[in-house]
């Protein structure tokens, strides 16, 4: 059996530093309840809705792989205020595959978005990046994401090594079932550095610095039957959502 590489782990005391001097931070999930005050059984009360995720439509390469929700939220300091449900939007010179297209997902069950838990953790997490780039609103995409290997392989970022056009993203493992492969790398966007990890455990959860680094995850295939791999992406962008540029 292949030798899974383990993300090295930042201490939440230490996650400014981490993502200043590096552009990038894992958090072990026992760091993620400290950073957010949260018991994990809190989390682990959100798996089920992974089960209920229908199929993403846009998906260009014809696939079949992924399951997800989204939701779009803003936080400022220790609110968070839940928007009214609109498109997922990527210009093309972030994401070749799937940019340029305004792309409809079925919302976030009610009982996830509006959850306690949920907006403490958006509110951490908003925390951590007003230490990085000044206090102000954040304005927050929610993914909820199942790659599956029903069809032999998974594809957890089709569309390669890419930035997400934003400040920072949070990529939250939740589940890891009968799969192998989905390792995740992390590069210097302007340089020849780079790490490959695998996340394993629930809740263990990478932050990435947007414009410094680019990021992608690895096929995965199946190792038993019902192979799936369950994440939560955050994006978090100053001054606005993403939209088309209005037409001159």
């Amino acid at each position: 059996m292949t030798q899974l590489l383990a993300p090295p782990i930042t201490p939440p005391a230490a996650l400014d530093e981490a993502l200043r001097r590096d552009g990038h931070a894992t958090l072990a999930p026992e760091g993620l309840a400290q950073l957010t005050g949260l018991d994990l059984a809190a989390l682990d009360a959100w798996m089920p809705s992974w089960d209920r995720l229908p199929p993403d439509a846009h998906l260009r390469d014809g696939g079949r792989y992924r399951r997800r929700r989204h939701g779009n939220f803003v936080v400022s300091g220790g609110a968070v205020t839940q928007v009214p449900h609109r498109a997922h939007w990527q210009p093309v010179s972030y994401n070749a595959l799937h940019g340029g297209i305004e792309r409809w997902f079925e919302p976030l069950e009610p009982a996830l978005a509006g959850d306690a838990a949920f907006a403490r953790l958006l509110v951490a997490l908003g925390t951590a990046c007003s230490a990085r780039k000044g206090e102000q609103p954040w304005y927050v995409e929610a993914h909820q994401f199942r790659i599956d290997t029903e069809g032999g392989i998974g594809r957890p970022t089709p569309e390669g090594a890419h930035r997400d056009g934003v400040d920072f993203v949070a990529v939250v493992l939740v589940a890891r079932a009968g799969v192998k492969g989905g390792e995740s790398r992390v590069f210097e966007a302007d340089g020849p550095s780079g790490l490959r990890f695998t996340l394993t455990r629930p809740w263990t959860t990478l932050l990435l610095d947007d414009e410094r680094v680019i990021h992608e995850t690895t096929p995965i295939q199946p190792a038993e039957p019902g192979g799936h791999r369950d994440t939560l992406v955050l994006t978090f962008r100053a001054h606005g959502f993403q939209d088309p540029q209005p037409a001159r």
